[in-house]
């Protein structure tokens, strides 16, 4: 097994625990939705994203609005054209087969511990596949263990489940802050998510707070480079 892989897996571990908790979430409301288990599956391995799995399961119905619900998805998903620049660093030198090859694997959580380890070290983009696949093997344990106790567990509340999301992105999050010359872009994206949360309906308020806030950090560190 490559080096890199396997260190990356063992980086993720971590944090797979919150994985495979708002996984077993996500398959709990799964069961209360009536979806099968294969369509389930086939959401892990083909779109494999946990905030637009989210989406799509809350939009579930008898009458399922096919173009409503890829497009909130999408709308979602789009922070990813960000987070695949931001990892141009860490492909340098390889081909557009390769990249492609590794992007579906990509989540924010292996992204965040990528990027962290990124700094410290020179690591090849097999850190970040190990880190992948390790998610998507703790979040497809978490979506079948909550699937099939879906009947047991009615409120995932009542057991702390539903903080699990949060939980995670707090810390990614924490990981990530490199001290004051973050407050003012964290603060403007803050602001800027609630505040479009409440003018725009559906999730482009996401899209919207990211890109609002990855401008001024670019505005910011130019500010602080060359005043």
């Amino acid at each position: 097994m490559d080096k890199n892989f396997r260190n990356g897996f063992i980086a993720n571990l971590p944090i797979g625990i919150s994985v495979f908790a708002y996984g077993a979430v996500l398959g709990v409301l799964c069961v209360q939705k009536d979806i099968e288990f294969y369509q389930l599956a086939l959401m892990n391995i083909f779109i494999f994203a946990g905030s637009s799995q989210f989406v799509i399961v809350d939009m579930w119905n008898t009458t399922l609005d096919i173009i409503g619900v890829t497009i909130a998805a999408l709308l979602v998903n789009l922070r990813y054209f960000l987070v695949t620049a931001s990892l141009n660093t860490l492909f340098i030198g390889t081909s557009k087969t390769q990249k492609f090859k590794y992007m579906h694997f990509v989540t924010d959580e292996c992204w965040a511990i990528t990027m962290q380890r990124l700094k410290q070290e020179s690591i090849t983009p097999m850190f970040l596949l190990g880190g992948g696949v390790c998610i998507f093997s703790v979040w497809f344990a978490g979506t079948s263990l909550g699937y099939f106790l879906g009947d047991f567990i009615q409120s995932p509340e009542k057991y702390g489940l539903d903080f699990a999301f949060i939980a995670i992105f707090l810390a990614l999050a924490i990981s990530m802050y490199k001290g004051k010359e973050n407050i003012i872009p964290w603060l403007i994206t803050i602001v800027s998510a609630f505040a479009f949360e409440q003018l725009i309906d559906g999730k482009i308020y996401i899209v919207l707070a990211a890109i609002l806030g990855a401008f001024s950090a670019v505005v910011f560190s130019k500010d602080e480079r060359y005043g």
